[in-house]
């Protein structure tokens, strides 16, 4: 890889020489509201390449990291839709076992709750008084 990179840099460089040597005439800049003093061609032809690369370099960063910050939204807000129906199965579980049936009728049955005292005659007029459990 340091190979590669090295070969890519000397090709540039080499790129670069030979640019500035085959267009070695002097040139005015206008910039609009200033006037830049006359240098090589071929250096100025260098300065508006690295200037263009740096530019897009910047705008390309720009750009990943709106992608990914789409990416990073799209992401969360799957996660928010699991999670709102892991929340609504839950509500379901609790409405569930708010109204099932307590233990205590269905062992003894809806009637159980709704049972009176009853009053059993024994002889000699002693009573007999059957009371509910709780």
């Amino acid at each position: 890889m340091r190979f590669l990179l090295f070969v890519l840099l000397f090709l540039s460089f080499a790129y670069s020489l030979g640019l500035v040597l085959a267009n070695n005439t002097e040139v005015g800049v206008n910039l609009l509201f200033s006037q830049a003093p006359t240098m090589n061609l071929g250096l100025l032809l260098i300065l508006c390449l690295i200037l263009g690369i740096i530019i897009g370099i910047l705008l390309a960063l720009l750009i990943f990291r709106v992608l990914q910050n789409k990416w990073e939204i799209s992401r969360l807000n799957k996660a928010n839709n699991h999670l709102q129906e892991q929340l609504t199965q839950a509500n379901v579980v609790i409405d569930r076992q708010a109204n099932a049936p307590t233990v205590e009728d269905a062992v003894y049955g809806t009637t159980a709750t709704q049972t009176q005292d009853t009053a059993v005659n024994i002889d000699e007029g002693s009573t007999l008084i059957k009371h509910k459990r709780d």
